[in-house]
């Protein structure tokens, strides 16, 4: 893709997330041990982590379990804010498959997320949990979730885990930028909630603020500046896992409406570029729901690049055309025969698509059974297996799940995570180009990214006196 000059943090139509306030479960822990910390100017540490979120807190954890000093910094007032209404406030952390067929999941560099998934995978990651005491189950899909169904029993053992270890927890602080000398990190520029600027001296630093999704969450893109400022070239960023919009004459009347087992193509200039069988719903703006979002990345792409879009919906996936032909001759046997084609569709269809497939059949509702012609039933046989919507934007930031786009994965060393530019930067979860598909596996990138991200490899490349570190930073001020 495209190289940027500057990054272009598109956050368009950006509004507020009304659901927010409903859907977080948050616990107080402002009072718990490590979530305050004293201003931090005269320690360095081993590894400053900006961002706590679901990669965040894994990698601060894991470094300060190995023994190193670590910061943890969250311009937010809590940490894990997103993770508490992942899975619509029940956190699908992962999903069971095979890491091979995880990897087909994955949307943008796979192969270059394969070590990382490799070192920390699904099954380990359910026994790390499992370790903090949170029970986990199952669910349809190999997703899974905590038993108690809240998100909260994740993040509190993310931050007990973290506090256990001694993670030091700067909250409501603004990381501004990665300060560096001779190509290494020294530093972090940070906002404190006083407002005031401060540095905290760090022999490594991991970025880890996420991408540009749920930005009341504290995604906001921090991590795309402070990256591109130091060299790294940004992936242009768009929102995936999100609702289509489509301008379709019917979206209104099919409002509400939730179909299991649909086939859904994406088409895009007339040509099927993807496939998706599962559930959808609609809204009285457009396309929603599990088959929906895996097709909204390609959909956004194309959006972008200004091509035609469509959506094309099968509604009776498991029945071919011949056996849908004889099925309604079973049920015009069984009718009246003045009874009304409104009648037959009724035993076909949900009532809310029965308007939809008419008028794409051009078939009216009100002809008697009796007098339907073998083209006119060919045409709701056709109507019924190929409803096509025509697409025409998508949701804002604020719906969609996660970011695509992001750090370039060609200047991240996929064996460690560090920086291939800057000596002790290192980088996890949706601040990089890597996404995947609805199910588990984008928390589970963040998961497994962050522990390998907290291994600090090739940190004994880097200078181990601070006034080494202060003095090249001055030579280079």
């Amino acid at each position: 893709m495209m190289r940027l000059g500057q990054p272009q943090i598109n956050l368009r139509r950006l509004s507020a997330f009304t659901t927010f306030a409903a859907m977080e479960q948050m616990k107080d822990i402002s009072a718990r041990p490590g979530e305050r910390a004293v201003e931090p100017e005269d320690k360095v540490f081993d590894l400053v982590v900006v961002g706590g979120g679901a990669a965040g807190l894994m990698a601060a954890g894991t470094a300060a379990r190995d023994g190193h000093s670590v910061l943890l910094i969250e311009k937010m007032e809590k940490t894990a804010r997103k993770v508490n209404i992942t899975g619509k406030g029940r956190c699908n952390l992962t999903n069971m498959c095979t890491v091979e067929e995880f990897l087909t999941k994955v949307r943008a560099n796979g192969d270059f997320f394969s070590h990382s998934l490799k070192t920390f995978t699904p099954n380990a990651l359910c026994q790390f949990f499992k370790k903090q005491g949170v029970k986990l189950e199952e669910e349809a899909g190999r997703r899974i979730f905590p038993k108690g169904g809240k998100a909260y029993e994740i993040s509190d053992a993310l931050r007990w885990w973290c506090s256990d270890h001694g993670v030091v927890v700067m909250l409501s602080t603004k990381v501004e930028e990665i300060l560096t000398a001779g190509g290494r990190v020294y530093a972090v520029g940070y906002t404190n909630k006083r407002g005031f600027r401060r540095k905290a001296e760090a022999r490594n630093v991991l970025i880890a603020t996420g991408g540009a999704s749920y930005p009341l969450t504290g995604s906001t893109g921090d991590g795309y500046g402070m990256a591109h400022r130091v060299g790294h070239n940004i992936i242009p960023i768009r929102p995936s896992l999100v609702a289509l919009r489509s301008d379709h004459p019917k979206m209104a009347a099919l409002a509400g409406l939730r179909l299991k087992n649909v086939r859904a193509e994406l088409m895009i200039d007339g040509e099927v570029v993807a496939s998706e069988f599962g559930e959808m719903e609609f809204s009285n703006r457009g396309l929603d729901g599990a088959v929906i979002l895996r097709l909204s990345r390609a959909a956004v792409d194309a959006l972008i690049e200004e091509k035609k879009v469509e959506i094309a919906l099968d509604l009776k996936p498991a029945l071919t055309e011949e056996i849908l032909l004889e099925r309604i001759a079973r049920e015009i046997a069984q009718l009246e025969p003045q009874a009304f084609a409104v009648e037959l569709m009724r035993k076909l269809l949900p009532k809310n698509l029965i308007f939809t497939v008419a008028d794409g059949a051009g078939v009216g509702i009100k002809t008697p059974v009796s007098r339907l012609t073998d083209e006119e039933i060919g045409r709701l046989v056709a109507a019924m297996k190929r409803v096509v919507f025509p697409i025409v934007d998508y949701g804002p930031w604020d719906e969609a799940i996660v970011t695509a786009g992001g750090v370039s994965t060609d200047q991240v060393d996929p064996q460690t995570l560090q920086s291939r530019l800057v000596k002790g930067l290192y980088f996890a979860g949706e601040v990089l180009d890597i996404d995947a598909d609805t199910g588990g596996y984008n928390l589970q990138i963040a998961f497994s990214t962050g522990r390998l991200a907290a291994q600090l490899k090739q940190a004994s490349d880097l200078p181990n006196s601070p006034t080494e570190l202060h003095s090249n930073a001055s030579l280079h001020a």
